[in-house]
């Protein structure tokens, strides 16, 4: 089992910055990659980043250059993984989901919680 808390939502400005977290307890030794996710209202959950437990990362195109998806590990019991939004549109207004994906004995996903970012003025 994963356990994932998220923290970092809020209200912001257009043009404004957030720092999300994610951090992930319990069998984190086969974490295969973390990322983030969104949901607005009345459409489909949507990959804005994630980064392999090998470094890569991959953006959707609507994000890059604006978000920084990074992670830091302590001693395999507990991995963060974070989410840098600066820029911040209007658009970008949804509730964000931490997701998690291990390997033991195949790929089990994990989500967080999910936290609102709203983005207006």
């Amino acid at each position: 089992q994963v356990q994932l808390v998220e923290s970092g939502g809020g209200l912001v400005q257009p043009g404004g910055s957030l720092r999300l977290s994610c951090a992930a307890s319990g069998s984190i030794f086969s974490i295969n990659s973390m990322g983030w996710y969104r949901q607005a209202p009345g459409k489909q959950r949507e990959l804005v980043a994630v980064v392999a437990i090998g470094g890569n990362t991959n953006y959707a195109d609507s994000v890059k250059g604006r978000f920084t998806i990074s992670t830091i590990s302590r001693d395999n019991a507990k991995n963060t993984v974070y989410l840098q939004m600066n820029s911040l549109k209007p658009e970008d207004t949804a509730v964000y989901y931490c997701k998690v994906v291990v390997l033991v004995g195949g790929a089990r996903t994990y989500w967080g919680q999910g936290t609102q970012v709203t983005v207006s003025s």
